[in-house]
């Protein structure tokens, strides 16, 4: 959703935990770092207008950007893909004045709810070979014959409330939104080059997790489940009685690491979730003749001791993602700003958009 062009801007990611921020600036191939921030936040936007919420998240998103000396005001924002649909859809080559009714049409099939409460919003994916394409709303996978008279589109749609409730809060905190999306798509600017790999992208935030399925470069299908790093934390401190500090303390220490011990068998419950999701997926996608390549980890949540080896039961190669590959900062951010890359993959994508 473009509003408007922008010369230089701030990347936005409003968690269910915390804000993060980046503004970059390109430089050569890649971005140069100006300015980056966290912090915690206790009221959550969602798809009710809560003035309370709005303007408490507002207050908070203004002063953090005031104490990261930002030095712009133009913002693009992501919308977290639990309040998204997403769909890729085959439709015929036709001139751009009819492209809009027919996607609209089309749309009709994919979106649960009527079209005139929701934003919706498509691109043509640009395929550099025959590739696989997948429904998001059937949760399908089927490989189709190439054919050059039809384009794959990129279909999404966001609530309407949804939508004004963010620009309310923008607004509120005296900034100029230049772009919505969704969180995938800043997930793979930011975490994946644009090469024949197919990847398993998943994500795991506080509250939630996605899995995304990203080939050639292009988001393919993404699907949103409601567990997250604190429910880990929270089904620990259930488990050994303790209270929630104390319990993400024990899951950064331990993680998967104690075989046999208490806080793995409380852990992996919770991680099988995800883990069967994604096996689901690999054996779909590659029962149809296509290979994923490797797996990637993102997100706060990822973090987790040996969480890689946990995944690698796959049989993929697991890697963490790095949000600083294609940035430029100074040496002595290192120590800083390293420990926080999985947490600000989101915010660093937005703020690598270009226009």
């Amino acid at each position: 959703m473009l509003f408007s062009k922008p010369k230089s801007h701030i990347g936005v990611d409003i968690g269910t935990s915390n804000i993060k921020i980046v503004q970059l600036h390109p430089k050569d191939d890649k971005f140069a770092l100006e300015t980056y921030g966290v912090v915690n936040v206790a009221y959550q936007i969602s798809s009710k207008d809560s003035a309370t919420a709005i303007n408490q998240t507002a207050e908070i998103l203004k002063n953090l950007i005031t104490k990261s000396r930002a030095t712009t005001n133009k913002i693009v924002a992501s919308l977290p893909n639990s309040v998204v649909f997403t769909s890729v859809i085959e439709m015929p080559q036709m001139p751009d004045a009819e492209l809009k009714s027919a996607i609209e049409f089309e749309a009709k099939k994919y979106v649960p709810l009527p079209l005139t409460e929701v934003a919706l919003s498509w691109s043509i994916i640009q395929q550099k070979k025959q590739k696989v394409t997948m429904e998001t709303n059937l949760g399908s996978v089927g490989k189709q014959p190439t054919d050059p008279n039809k384009n794959k589109i990129l279909l999404t749609a966001v609530p309407n409330v949804v939508v004004e409730n963010y620009l309310k809060v923008f607004r509120t905190a005296g900034l100029e939104p230049l772009a919505l999306e969704i969180e995938a798509l800043s997930l793979i600017r930011s975490l994946v080059n644009e090469d024949d790999k197919t990847i398993l992208l998943i994500d795991i935030g506080a509250k939630n997790t996605s899995i995304n399925l990203v080939d050639n470069g292009y988001l393919r299908f993404s699907k949103n489940l409601n567990v997250g790093g604190d429910t880990v934390t929270t089904s620990i401190a259930q488990s050994l009685s303790v209270n929630f500090v104390r319990a993400e303390q024990f899951k950064k220490d331990f993680g998967l690491t104690a075989a046999g011990q208490q806080i793995p068998q409380v852990i992996k419950p919770i991680l099988d979730i995800v883990k069967n999701e994604a096996h689901q997926l690999v054996s779909l996608f590659e029962s149809k003749g296509e290979r994923i390549d490797q797996i990637l980890l993102s997100g706060a949540g990822s973090k987790l001791p040996s969480l890689k080896d946990y995944f690698g039961t796959l049989g993929k190669p697991v890697l963490l993602a790095n949000p600083w590959a294609n940035v430029i900062y100074p040496p002595e951010l290192k120590p800083v700003i390293e420990p926080l890359a999985l947490n600000l993959a989101v915010a660093v994508g937005l703020g690598m958009r270009k226009f």
